[in-house]
């Protein structure tokens, strides 16, 4: 199936991840704000319409049970995280899938991007690359296409040293960026992997430009994932299909912007079939939908 395709200590004070899985401390409940571990009482009312609160870490969090349903009517398995900015809460549809860490695909074209402008590997988004399997294409071009050898050409320039840096620079999810040599597969097929939790947190750092690189790489990455703009809202994305894996991952990660408020999002699919992978963008907008942060067609 054909894909949609300097070591540095991390941040002072950052954990590996805003969702660690087994943090102290408990999730909040988004209703009311009252701790966990109490009575029914104490929770005010009835949350089955809005969500359970649920443990991930130091981020509010509630699962949507009644969203599964958008998976099982579409006869897939999935799992869907949307994250505001703002207020640092999490809505999570399938949060042990949620916590599940894959292969990137080509979502990780966000931050190879990035490393390639910020290391001078590739001047603008305009430069034309010339790999030597493949279409000669810009970033510009390539990065909303299933072109890949443009990317492993951008790969290689960086280099395995530059890129395991930048990987964990980012707190990129595993960090795993796999031996010297292999650097045009890693994010295809492993060693490298990241939950759509991770996935999530990584998108809204770009999206606020707060990403350890320079911010009109941010602003120019961000021009190219650009899918929609209405009236009250813009919606950036980016899709991701696993290639030699088991089960293959097909992502769609993004934001969508409404006017002050921001929220990010990961979606990931079990992709079983080519109908599946074609389902990754319509299911998510189904859950954006549902969740009130796009508008209802």
């Amino acid at each position: 199936m054909r894909t949609d395709t300097e070591r540095a200590t991390a941040r002072p004070g950052r954990a590996p991840g805003l969702f660690a899985v087994g943090a102290a401390g408990c999730a909040i409940t988004l209703l009311a704000g009252a701790a966990c571990g109490g009575s029914e009482e104490d929770n005010g009312p009835d949350q089955g319409t809005v969500g359970n609160p649920i443990h991930l870490g130091d981020v509010q969090t509630v699962e949507r049970e009644d969203l599964e349903a958008v998976f099982a009517e579409a006869g897939v398995t999935g799992t869907f995280v949307l994250f505001d900015a703002g207020d640092r809460s999490a809505v999570v549809v399938n949060p042990e899938g949620a916590r599940e860490r894959a292969v990137p695909a080509s979502t990780f074209k966000l931050p190879n991007t990035l490393i390639a402008l910020q290391t001078g590997e590739v001047a603008d988004v305009d430069e034309v690359i010339s790999p030597e399997d493949g279409e000669e294409l810009s970033l510009r071009e390539a990065l909303p296409t299933t072109d890949v050898p443009v990317h492993q050409e951008v790969a290689d320039r960086i280099g395995h040293e530059r890129m395991s840096t930048w990987v964990d620079r980012f707190d990129y999810g595993n960090r795993q960026v796999g031996e010297e040599g292999e650097m045009g597969r890693f994010w295809l097929e492993g060693p490298l992997e990241i939950s759509a939790l991770e996935q999530a947190t990584f998108v809204a750092e770009l999206a606020r430009a707060e990403l350890p690189v320079d911010v009109e790489h941010q602003e120019a990455l961000r021009e190219l994932l650009k899918v929609e703009e209405g009236p009250d809202h813009e919606l950036f994305g980016r899709t991701g299909l696993g290639v030699n894996v088991d089960p293959v991952p097909g992502w769609w990660v993004g934001w969508v912007e409404q006017g002050e408020e921001l929220h990010t999002f990961a979606l990931r699919l079990e992709v079983e079939g080519e109908d599946d992978a074609e389902q990754r963008e319509s299911l998510g907008r189904e859950l954006l939908v549902a969740l009130e942060v796009l508008p209802a067609e």
